[in-house]
C-alpha cells in the first residue's frame, strides 16, 4: 500500500505538523507514506514537492487578488477565506501517479485549486480527506464561528463586505457541490473531533457521506517527560507556579488570547495567588507584541519553538497548559502538554472536549467565560495530577500505533 499524504506545508501550521506526524507513524507501522508539499523545509526524503516558486507564489497572489477585489478591496478577512481559484495539477506528479490511495489535509492558499481537486476525485484513486478546519465542508470559510449558512448552500456570508444572496460563497458553494457530487464514489472524509464531525454531518454539502472520527498523532519518543526542576531551570523559571500558552499566532483572534490574560487578572485580584508567584511561558509567532502588556503576570516569551525537546521542558516545567481558543478542530498543544505531564485547561464546546475529561485529566472551562477559565487554572494549580497518568491517557488514544491502526483499517477498506 502506498499512500501519498498532500498538504499545503510540512510544518508550517497545525494540520501541517498533524499530516508530517501521520506520514511518520504510518512509515513506521508498515505503511509506505510519503507527502507531497508546496513548501518543503527540511530534506527528508519521503516529502516531494509540486509546482516552481514563481507558479506557486502566483497562483497564492492570485486568489488573494480575486478575494480582495470581490470583498471590495478590503483587507478585512482576507485571510480567513479561501477560494481555490489556482493551484498545481498534480495529478502530473509521479508521488501521484505511483501512490495508491491520495490522503487530503490542508491544501489551501495556492496549492489545490477546484479543478484540481476534480482531477484528483476522477483519477480512480481512492481518496481520504482528513478535515482540519471548516473549509472542505463550507463554501469558503476555515471557521464558520457562529454561522450556520454552510448547512443549506451559503451566500449571506459574514466575512464579506456586502453580503448577498449571490455572493462569492454562494458561487463557490455550487462549484464545490458540483465537484462533491461527481466524486463523491472515490471520498472518504476524517474529522479530526467529534465536535468538527457533527460539523461536516450538518454541511449541506457533504453531510449526506460518512464521516469518521480520528484524531490527530503524537510521537511520544519526541514528547516525554523532564524532570520538572531541570525543565524549570531550562527556562528560567524558578516560580511557584508556571503556566503555558502557545499558538502558531498567539495574537489570532480564534486563539482567545484576551481571555486569558483576563483569566490571569481574575486569579490574581481574587487574592488566592500572587502575580510574583506566577510565571506564564508563551511560545509561538505573534505580530503585535503590544498584546502582552495586559497581561497581569510575569511572563517569558520563548518565540516560535520548533525544537521538540525544547518543547518538553517547557510542558513539563509547567503545571497546566492553558488554550482559550474561540474554537479549536482539535487541541494539538493539549496533548503535547499531556504527554509531558502537564494538566490541560481549555473551553469547552469544541474539539478539546474530546481530550480532557473534567477534572478527571484536565480542566473544561464554559466557553467563553473568562471567570470560568480562572476556575480551571486554579483547579490545575492546585490539584496536582501524577504525569504520568496524563501521559498514559496520551498513550491509550493518541499514540503512532493507535492512530496508525485506525488509518490502515480505513486504508484497506476503501481499497477493497
Amino acid at each position: 500500500m502506498n499512500v501519498l499524504i498532500v498538504n499545503t506545508s510540512e510544518w508550517t501550521g497545525g494540520a501541517a505538523v498533524a499530516a508530517s506526524r501521520l506520514c511518520d507513524a504510518l512509515n513506521d507501522n508498515g505503511v509506505k507514506a510519503r507527502m507531497l508539499v508546496r513548501d518543503k523545509t527540511d530534506d527528508d526524503i519521503t516529502v516531494f514537492t509540486c509546482g516552481n516558486e514563481l507558479q506557486n507564489r502566483w497562483n497564492f497572489l492570485w486568489e488573494r487578488f480575486v478575494i480582495w477585489a470581490n470583498n471590495r478591496f478590503s483587507r478585512e478577512n482576507l485571510f480567513k477565506v479561501s477560494i481555490a481559484n489556482a493551484g498545481v495539477d498534480i495529478t502530473k506528479t509521479h508521488a501521484f501517479q505511483e501512490a495508491d490511495i491520495i490522503h487530503l489535509h490542508w491544501v489551501n492558499q495556492g496549492l489545490l485549486s477546484l479543478k484540481g481537486i476534480g482531477k484528483i476525485l476522477q483519477s480512480g484513486k481512492p481518496v481520504v480527506w482528513t478535515l482540519h478546519d471548516m473549509w472542505p465542508l463550507t463554501a469558503i470559510c476555515h471557521h464558520a464561528y457562529e454561522c450556520d449558512r454552510y448547512q443549506d448552500g451559503c451566500g449571506q456570508c459574514p466575512f464579506l463586505r456586502h453580503p448577498r444572496k449571490n455572493d462569492l460563497s454562494a458561487r463557490i458553494f455550487k462549484k464545490k457541490e458540483k465537484l462533491v457530487s461527481a466524486g463523491a464514489g472515490a471520498l472518504s472524509f476524517v474529522a479530526v473531533s467529534e465536535w468538527l464531525a457533527e460539523k461536516a454531518r450538518s454541511s449541506a454539502l457533504i453531510g449526506h457521506l460518512p464521516i469518521r472520527v480520528i484524531p490527530n498523532v503524537l510521537s511520544l519518543q519526541q514528547f516525554t517527560i523532564v524532570d520538572r526542576i531541570d525543565a524549570r531551570t531550562a527556562v528560567d523559571a524558578d516560580v511557584r507556579y508556571v503556566i503555558a500558552f502557545g499558538a502558531a499566532r498567539i495574537d489570532d483572534p480564534i486563539k482567545g488570547f484576551n481571555y486569558l490574560a483576563e483569566a490571569l487578572r481574575l486569579l490574581v485580584d481574587s487574592g488566592r495567588f500572587r502575580a510574583e508567584d506566577i510565571r506564564l511561558l508563551l511560545f509561538g509567532r505573534v505580530k503585535d507584541a503590544g498584546v502582552f502588556n495586559q497581561l497581569p503576570v510575569p511572563y517569558t516569551y520563548l518565540g516560535y519553538v520548533d525544537d521538540v525537546y525544547r518543547l518538553s521542558q517547557v510542558y513539563s516545567a509547567s503545571n497546566a497548559t492553558v488554550s482559550s481558543s474561540l474554537y479549536e478542530t482539535f487541541g494539538q498543544t493539549l496533548i503535547e502538554a499531556m504527554a509531558c505531564g502537564s494538566i490541560p485547561v481549555s473551553f469547552d464546546g469544541s474539539g478539546q472536549t474530546d481530550i480532557i475529561s473534567h477534572q478527571k485529566n484536565g480542566y473544561l472551562a464554559h466557553r467563553l467565560s473568562a471567570e470560568s477559565l480562572t476556575e480551571g487554572i486554579a483547579w490545575a494549580l492546585t490539584h496536582p495530577l501524577p504525569p504520568q497518568e496524563l501521559r498514559r491517557c496520551v498513550i491509550r488514544r493518541y499514540s503512532e500505533s493507535v492512530v496508525a491502526r485506525q488509518y490502515m483499517n480505513l486504508y484497506n477498506q476503501i481499497m477493497k
